[in-house]
């Protein structure tokens, strides 16, 4: 069985999409490891790239040819400052040269070793293959799959070098809610219990708080990074950045100096229903407009719902709880990151293949169930809120203006995140006896949904809002 971490379904990378920037960056790292493994890294003298399908379509919009530039010139999405990123592209752009894995130096054109095809690989929508040319005359070609979330495979999965990492023996395999029910019920555990007995698997328990800390760090940074950021977000949209005003609005005249000075702040702003519903929604906004500009946000189960976890979790420790600490943010990022992964091994997180239920959807899913854990609800009732929140999401289409995650995705977050909220507080509200739909034929409905979705909703900018409002509108 196909087990995947917490930490598969919560990656640290550099926006503005999971599966259009930072797969393409892992999988040029990928390609070149291999390159090594074969000793055919130093005989490369010229390389090309080929996109196909939803890459193509909409790769310019979502940076995929930056991102693909980055990973070959072997940066790493979680640890480069994301403010060089415009001057060593720029800089390969003016010399023609490429400073391959950051080892070598090869001729390389941005604008015409780069080739965007729009025919689509039969594998899956987000095809991408680096074809190398050797000193003795030979031609190394490799194909990839950026499948959403930041995953990357090869069309043969058993050998795909990602896969081989996370087919391993949990001690509660699970890829169904009924199974993870099952669990919970036989050891007599809460979900985030369960979830931290297969983590303990794969590492210490100091390493899993370590890293819980540095993906909440990350998101907190996020948050506050866009809310204290001003201007119009890059690509041609002219999208005014909106969480800087609605937090200036919010937060009042209350000084602050640091994050967690930030953080009581916003405690103390009095608060009504009208203003809980602005913060949640300035939460999602903030991440979601950094995410928008190439900054650092956390796949959540994808960039273009980076937004939405976030913002409930601190919805959670700014409304609900003033005395939330480390245990509850834990708690909240084991239970969130099991429900995206029932959503992956049963349905699919890729907006390409999904369409957008596949991203806000399961983003509020996973949300609505973490918060849900966190507020007393029961095993059954933490699911019956990630059902609802994806109930709601069913059909949603990806249809985004430009090729860029922007209209109407950035907003979408918002929503998302106040559905999770409204779907736990439902959820807690009803003996689970009383529940007609469970979790598990959702994930079914929601994957026979995205099979029978029209190709031109799922992520090609040919449908949809897409086409219905031009540019020039905007």
């Amino acid at each position: 069985m196909e087990c995947i971490s917490v930490f598969d379904m919560l990656k640290i990378g550099v926006g503005p999409s999971s599966s259009h920037t930072l797969g393409p960056w892992r999988a040029a790292e990928q390609w070149i490891q291999e390159l090594k493994e074969q000793a055919c890294f130093d005989l490369v003298n010229q390389i090309k790239v080929m996109l196909y399908g939803s890459l193509s379509l909409t790769g310019k919009g979502h940076a995929t040819d930056i991102a693909v530039v980055m990973g070959l010139l072997g940066s790493d999405p979680e640890t480069i400052p994301t403010e060089q990123i415009d001057s060593m592209v720029g800089h390969l752009k003016k010399t023609g040269q490429l400073n391959f894995g950051g080892e070598r130096t090869i001729p390389f054109n941005f604008d015409t070793d780069i080739l965007f095809k729009r025919e689509f690989l039969p594998f899956h929508a987000n095809g991408i293959q680096f074809e190398a040319q050797l000193a003795n005359g030979q031609t190394k070609t490799e194909t990839y799959y950026s499948i959403g979330g930041g995953f990357v495979v090869k069309e043969d999965l058993a050998h795909s070098k990602e896969n081989k990492a996370v087919f391993k023996s949990f001690p509660c395999p699970i890829k169904t809610g009924d199974e993870l029910l099952h669990y919970c019920s036989t050891k007599s555990k809460n979900i985030s219990e369960v979830v931290m007995e297969n983590e303990l698997s794969l590492r210490s328990e100091t390493e899993i708080d370590k890293e819980l800390q540095r993906v909440w760090d990350t998101m907190l940074e996020c948050m506050y990074l866009g809310c204290h950021t001003q201007g119009t977000l890059p690509g041609g949209l002219n999208v005014k950045r909106r969480a800087y005003e609605m937090h200036q609005k919010l937060k009042g005249e209350l000084p602050y100096s640091s994050r967690q000075e930030w953080l009581e702040v916003i405690r103390k702003t009095r608060v009504r229903f009208r203003q809980i519903l602005k913060w949640v929604s300035c939460f999602a906004l903030s991440v979601n407009e950094v995410n928008a500009s190439l900054g650092r946000v956390v796949t959540a189960p994808t960039n273009g719902s980076a937004g939405v976890i976030p913002s409930v979790l601190m919805y959670y420790m700014v409304i609900e709880n003033h005395k939330a600490n480390f245990e509850h943010i834990k708690t909240f990022l084991l239970v969130a990151g099991e429900i995206g992964s029932i959503f992956k091994k049963g349905a699919t997180i890729s907006a390409a293949m999904g369409g957008c239920q596949a991203e806000i959807g399961v983003s509020s899913a996973m949300a609505a169930g973490a918060l849900t854990e966190l507020l007393g609800g029961s095993p059954e009732q933490v699911l019956m809120a990630a059902e609802i929140a994806m109930e709601h999401h069913l059909g949603l289409t990806c249809d985004p203006i430009g090729g860029l995650v922007q209209v109407p995705c950035i907003e979408r977050n918002s929503m998302g995140a106040i559905k999770a909220i409204n779907a736990a507080e439902l959820a807690l509200d009803t003996d689970p006896k009383d529940a007609k739909v469970p979790l598990d034929k959702v994930v079914k409905t929601m994957w026979e949904t995205a099979k029978d979705m029209n190709t031109k909703y799922k992520e090609t900018s040919e449908g949809g809002l897409a086409v219905g409002v031009f540019l020039s509108d905007c």
